[in-house]
């Protein structure tokens, strides 16, 4: 039990950084929120820089994400390192660190413009997700009732992002994208934040002959803790291990990972939290860019999960699941370490 309660190297691989007692304009952490981070077992965290949805300044954005999250680690050196490599990850974990591993969630700011793939690689970003749930010039998302799956630019921008050494995320992609997408790799993939759609058909939601073709690959799927995880929009822990025990019945246990898509912090649900998640929601639908299951009421949390501690609570939920300790190991973040490894090799930057 000692040793599963500490499962070596925890990798939420989608997440964002967010501080309960920070203050606008404020990169550095509060002590209440170095503490939670401490606390939390994480040694690596993937970050969004930019905005999704064919966002019209989508270029000026990933730069200006880029210089955020390089201040938010120079403003908290005790808690964050920038993470580049693999290696970065492991040392973060010797020194009691989170490595900040960067990543875009939409290709339309690169659009024609290739050579944008490998100035962000020169920027620190690591991961690049192809297509948010609308349809850009790379292919179609989620959302998109065609179902037109990969663009002829989509080929040469996996290819592209291949030759840069970035890891490719499918996450948010349309079935015929991301299976088109999967067949045109020449290196292993992510669908870094998901669930299983047998069990919930949501389009957010990825079929069981796209997550085996991601694992068939050398490819990690990671699993959300979204709305999407079940009908009523409102998840709990038993349903992540539900769609857990699926992604390993399909990929095997050497591909399956953790891709929160939440924040670290316990969400307090007060009347100021529920006008912003209104706000947000209202935003979305107006933007064509809401996925069925997201509402004005829906919160992206699963109430026994919520708090700073809830990796530890999972790695209790999936022993009495009866996973082995090596299982629980691999999932919470030894898959994404050897994933990042294998893509990525030695490039710094």
């Amino acid at each position: 039990m000692a040793r599963a309660a500490n499962p070596g190297i925890i990798i939420d691989g989608l997440t964002g950084i967010a501080d309960p007692d920070g203050k606008e304009g404020d990169f550095a952490l509060s002590p209440r929120a170095v503490r939670d981070y401490r606390e939390s077992g994480l040694s690596a965290i993937q970050v969004t820089i930019g905005e999704v949805g064919n966002a019209r300044t989508g270029w000026d954005a990933v730069q200006e994400g880029v210089s955020i999250h390089n201040r938010i680690i120079d403003a908290s050196p005790g808690t964050f390192v920038t993470g580049r490599t693999a290696a970065d990850i492991r040392a973060a974990k010797v020194a009691g660190k989170i490595a900040i591993v960067m990543g875009t969630q939409d290709t339309s700011m690169v659009g024609l413009d290739l050579d944008r793939l490998g100035i962000m690689q020169g920027l620190g970003v690591r991961v690049v997700q192809l297509t948010y749930n609308l349809r850009n010039l790379s292919g179609d998302g989620s959302l998109e009732p065609a179902n037109a799956g990969l663009s002829k630019l989509g080929r040469a921008t996996i290819a592209r992002i291949e030759k840069e050494k970035l890891l490719l995320d499918l996450s948010h992609g349309g079935q015929r994208t991301i299976a088109e997408a999967i067949a045109a790799t020449t290196r292993p993939m992510t669908i870094s934040h998901t669930g299983c759609r047998s069990l919930h058909d949501n389009p957010r939601n990825v079929w069981d002959a796209e997550l085996k073709a991601v694992a068939n690959k050398g490819g990690v799927v990671g699993i959300y803790w979204m709305p999407f995880l079940v009908a009523n929009s409102k998840p709990f822990a038993a349903d992540l291990v539900r769609h857990m025990r699926h992604a390993v019945d399909v990929c095997g246990e050497d591909h399956v990972g953790i891709g929160t898509d939440g924040v670290l912090p316990k969400t307090v649900i007060d009347a100021e939290r529920r006008r912003k998640q209104a706000a947000e929601n209202r935003d979305r639908v107006a933007r064509g860019i809401a996925a069925p299951g997201e509402g004005p009421d829906v919160f992206t949390i699963i109430p026994d999960l919520d708090t700073h501690r809830r990796f530890g609570l999972l790695v209790a939920a999936l022993e009495k699941d009866r996973w082995p300790a090596g299982r629980i190991e691999k999932v919470l973040g030894g898959n994404l370490l050897r994933l990042y490894g294998d893509v990525w090799g030695g490039v710094s930057g």
